[in-house]
This record gives C-alpha cells, structure tokens and sequence, in this order.
C-alpha cells in the first residue's frame, strides 16, 4: 500500500501493531491506513484516539477484531460527517502562484483538442459543454482539484500549433456552441504564454456562432484590457469565501482580486459571469456566502452578467485516491458523502439548503435578467432551488445557448 509508507514512521509503526493485536484484514489495514491519513490532513490528532481496548470486553478471536475495527471507524465516520471549522488562520497567501518557467512546455497534439464534459449522466443535469483543452495542467493547487489526478504531475502542457489546429476544427456555421477553455487548466492564469490568447482570441473572431467561455482564479486580465477581446467570448470566474480560498485553493487570487477583474472587465462592457463552484459545508458557511453574495449585488448589474452557476463538492474515487496520495494541508475531505450518479458528493439535504440559501439572497433582478443553472447536480434539486426544470440535458443546453446569445447581444448594444 503506497498510502501506508507515506504516513509518519510511529503511525505506521502504531498501524502494524495494531494489526498483529487484532489480526485485520488486508481491506481493514487499508481502511485504517485511509483514515489516518485523513486525520493528519485535517489536524485531528491521530487514529488512537479511538481506540478503547476494554469495549472488547471478554470477546476474542473476530468478534474482538470487528468490534475494535468498528470502534476506529465509529470515531472517523463521526469526525468525517461533522461539519468541519476552519481556524481564522490563513493557511496560503493570498497572491497567485508563480509556476516556474521549466515546467511549462510545448507538446504536439495527441487525440482531440475538443471533447464533451465528462461528467453527465442520466440523474444529473449537464449543460453538454463543449471543452477545448488548449492547456494540460494547472499552476494552481486547490486541493479538491480533479485535474491534477489526470495530467503529467507538474508539468504544464501547451498544445503546439494551436491556431492551426484550431482553425481546422470543423464547427457548423449554423449551430451555436458553447465552449469552455477551463477544464483541462485555469483560462487566464498563462497570459499569452505561447500565443495562446491570441489563438483563442482569433478562434473566437473567426467563430461568432461560438460563445467561448475562459473560466478562471486568476486575477490575470491585462491581455484583454489590452485587447478588446470580440463580443462572444465571456469571462468567468470560480468564486468561493475568502476563508475556503485561504484554506483550499492554494496560489490562486483572493476574491477581491477576482471581483476587481471581474469589474475592470465589465466597465468595459465585456460580458462576465460567476461560478460558486464548489460550494463547501463548514461551521459559518452560511453567513461567509451569503456576504459574497451582497458583494456581487453591490459591485455589479444584473444586466452585466451572463450566468451565474451553483456547485459543489464532486469526486469519484480515483480522484479521492489522488488527494489522500498528495496529503494536502487540507479538511477537505472531512464532509458527509454519498452517491449520486456514481460520485460522491453531499446528501441532497445539505445540497438543497446550501444552493437554496445563496440562490433566494439574491435580489429578484438577477433572477429575472442572470441565467442561474446548476453545474453537475442532480436534477431533483432544480424544482426545489429554482422552481424549475428541464426535461434532458438537450433542453438545458437549448435553453443556456439562447439566453447567452440575447444577453451578450443586450451588452454589445447597450456599449454602442
């Protein structure tokens, strides 16, 4: 077990013992070796805390084995379960991460440069996002991050070639798409490091049937204030408290620094749009969002958004394995799961109260003028949120590409 000799000599030393003691199971050890890694992670104290040997009583052989087993499990899942409580202490800088200049290459183009959002499924409703992955990798480190359990450790790759390859896309001129730059790797965080933003920005002039959509953490926008970009590109940023960006989203901009950008953007009458993704569960989570919230209602007009999206903590298991792999600094992973649509994420209770809470506090503008969705939920909680629904993911992304497309064409006039 990789995981077992990446703990501290005296925990394995302890996890051996205990093993030799109670005679577990291979699948046991592993579990125990999950949960102390996790307590080390979230600054819980270690896996003995749990442990009561006089609550065996006079039972022996296997039946002493599980009831001890039962005992660390009883004590983790209590623990795993709880809200978690972030200290005041900011665990991270707020300044972004500066990626060193060796790590970043030049690859050819392996596969396809653009491809579907992973992620849907029968049970949840998916806007069937066109990805472009013109970059492999991120310079960020939050730890809830999937991206880094599929690319080249910390390597950052740039595709070769990228105008070229992207004016050989075949796009039909009459269909509207949605394309998203920030799935394989943050959209602004590289500059124009090897011409990226130039390609992307002639990708876009070249294809006013294309909303081409650069999701950021960056507060990195002086490319577009230097070049206006054309009007169906629109900026995103991932938004979240400034105590879950202190405490999980290493290297990347404060939310004042993303909110400035966001603004300087929209003063110039480009299209831009947030994403409370993902949403976390904590002691204060409440009040923490509910402030970012009266900043957004107090910083910007419904009439300069396009969207705003409502998410949360999503993982499927490799992804889970990848960050007990890491041992980030991090309570993460302390959170209720269960599945949904072959993920774990939180009960549909918390999801409900969490998504419902943030969506009522904004003024009833917004509603009527910001394209609100869910990203990766299940759809049982849209009549719930939002008072409404959609049929299939054909009909979300139907309704999404119309809205955007008259938004954006309301900012283009209103800046004329």
């Amino acid at each position: 077990m990789a995981l077992f000799h990446k703990l501290p000599a005296d925990q394995q030393q302890w996890l051996l013992s205990m093993s030799e003691i109670y005679a577990f199971s291979f699948q046991q050890l592993k579990m125990l070796t999950e949960y102390s890694t996790d307590l080390i992670c979230w600054n819980a104290g270690p896996l003995d805390q749990f442990h009561h040997p006089e609550a065996a009583g006079k039972a022996t052989g296997k039946q002493a084995t599980g009831k001890i087993f039962q005992q660390f499990r009883d004590g983790y899942e209590k623990l795993k379960n709880g809200q978690k409580r972030y200290t005041g202490e900011n665990r991270f800088s707020a300044s972004e991460h500066k990626f060193s200049e060796e790590k970043m290459v030049e690859v050819p183009l392996q596969g396809q440069i653009m491809g579907r959002c992973p992620v849907a499924s029968e049970k949840t409703r998916c806007c069937n996002l066109t990805t472009l992955d013109a970059v492999q990798q991120c310079g960020f480190d939050c730890s809830y991050c999937s991206i880094q359990s599929f690319y080249h450790g910390d390597q950052v790759r740039f595709i070769q070639n990228l105008t070229s390859h992207l004016d050989n896309l075949e796009l039909d001129k009459d269909k509207k798409y949605h394309i998203g730059t920030g799935q394989s790797s943050d959209s602004l965080m590289w500059g124009n490091r090897f011409g990226l933003l130039d390609s992307l920005y002639r990708f876009a002039s070249d294809h006013p049937n294309v909303i081409l959509e650069m999701k950021s953490k960056s507060g990195r926008i002086d490319y577009f204030l230097e070049n206006r970009p054309p009007p169906n590109m629109i900026f995103t940023w991932s938004l979240n408290t400034p105590t879950v960006i202190q405490h999980e989203e290493k290297g990347t901009a404060s939310l004042d620094k993303r909110l400035e950008s966001a603004r300087k953007l929209a003063d110039q009458g480009i299209p831009v749009g947030f994403h409370f993704h993902p949403m976390v569960w904590y002691e204060g989570w409440r009040d923490d969002y509910l402030d970012v919230v009266s900043r957004l209602s107090d910083c910007f007009k419904p009439e300069e958004l396009v969207m705003v999206s409502l998410g949360t903590l999503t993982f499927i298991k490799t992804v889970l394995k990848k960050i007990r792999e890491r041992m980030p600094d991090s309570s993460i992973l302390q959170m209720p799961m269960e599945d949904c649509a072959g993920k774990l994420s939180y009960p549909l209770e918390i999801k409900k109260e969490i998504f419902s809470s943030i969506y009522e506090a904004f003024p009833d503008s917004w509603k009527d003028s910001v394209f609100f969705y869910m990203c990766m939920e299940h759809i049982d909680l849209w009549p719930s949120v939002f008072g409404r629904s959609y049929d299939s993911n054909e009909q979300f992304e139907a309704d999404m590409l119309e809205t955007y497309h008259k938004k954006i064409s309301q900012i283009r006039q209103s800046c004329s």
